[in-house]
């Protein structure tokens, strides 16, 4: 498929804007251009064990999105905020992907690419012409399409899409977008579809015996402070899709934090009557969301501990944007390629 074809009067996301974003000076609702921009590559040794593994998941960050999170953590390249950024052609996406296969990552892993598909395809295309035999992931909100999935269909191993709410109020007030839970429920359905679950055994190395996934979906959900009743709907939907295609896997996830307490410069946006939860997640939530996995039966997948604190959070301006225990630097839209010794 020619990339820039599908920029003509954009509908590649359930946006539907019909944009030319080709014209440079009209960018689509995701902020974006025709152009692929890139915030940064790094080692990422904070997803879930399977993707990590030993060596860290090689982790892109997409620059743009087609949400609108009232407490977006990547607000600094989200594209509603300050859309830090390069634009990337696909020779160099490309020798971005080679670069974390030579640094020991066990995949690469797309992060808010939904806005730009056809781009991403070409460059893992060419990554694998040129050598790249590790498993690609998909990092996504699940706000897609699922005629846009089927671009990814020769080029996506593993889907880890969100399913943040089923709630059209929550979905409209936290994340401008009313229709997302039936979008999000869609397209996670094509993906279970598209990629079958399959783990493979690590055959040498520290980790040796251990499984990492190579193939399925991975489902995530954060739980809200104040909002246990929307994830309680989304955990019993998990568990009949579970159920039903036996092809999923769940990730719970517990590390709301509070917008601007991590970055002073962080803006408010345009949410100030959204009253988004201004605290953590407490014991006593934590407990009550732990006791309906039981409830429903659900036990396959990963669960994440209640360790409140906004350190974790990333900073896009910095060389590496998370802390160094978490993250090994390999591109920088800034700096480039760098070596271990420019990273700080």
């Amino acid at each position: 498929m020619n990339p820039v074809f599908s920029y003509q009067s954009c509908r590649l996301c359930p946006r539907r804007c019909g944009i030319n974003r080709i014209s440079a000076n009209k960018p689509g609702y995701c902020g974006e251009n025709a152009a692929l921009r890139l915030a940064c590559a790094v080692i990422h040794r904070g997803e879930e064990p399977p993707l990590t593994g030993t060596g860290g998941s090689g982790t892109i960050f997409v620059s743009g999105c087609n949400l609108g999170c009232a407490f977006c953590q990547n607000w600094q390249i989200s594209g509603h905020q300050n859309r830090l950024g390069k634009a990337v052609d696909t020779a160099l996406f490309a020798r971005i992907c080679l670069a974390l296969q030579e640094k020991g990552a066990e995949n690469i892993n797309i992060v808010t690419g939904s806005h730009a598909v056809p781009a991403i395809a070409a460059g893992i295309a060419a990554a694998k012409d040129a050598g790249l035999h590790l498993p690609v992931l998909w990092n996504s909100s699940g706000y897609e399409l699922p005629e846009t999935l089927e671009l990814l269909a020769d080029t996506v191993d593993v889907f880890l899409p969100d399913i943040k709410t089923l709630d059209t109020a929550i979905a409209a007030r936290y994340f401008n977008a009313p229709d997302y839970p039936d979008i999000a429920a869609a397209a996670i359905k094509k993906m279970i579809d598209l990629r079958p679950l399959r783990f493979k055994e690590r055959e040498s190395g520290p980790a040796a015996g251990s499984s990492r996934l190579v193939s399925g979906v991975m489902v995530r959900h954060l739980v809200l402070p104040g909002h246990l009743e929307a994830s309680r709907k989304v955990l019993r939907w998990f568990a009949a899709l579970a159920e039903r295609n036996g092809n999923a896997l769940l990730s719970l996830m517990f590390q709301y934090t509070p917008p601007n307490t991590a970055l002073e410069a962080a803006p408010k946006g345009n949410y100030s009557d959204a009253a988004f939860p201004m605290r953590y997640i407490t014991p006593a939530e934590y407990n009550t969301a732990l006791g309906w996995l039981s409830e429903f039966g659900i036990e396959d997948g990963y669960c994440q501990e209640l360790i409140p604190g906004a350190d974790w959070l990333p900073n896009f301006e910095r060389t590496n944007p998370f802390p160094q225990d978490m993250a090994v630097p390999v591109w920088h839209w800034k700096n480039g390629f760098f070596r271990i010794d420019d990273v700080r």
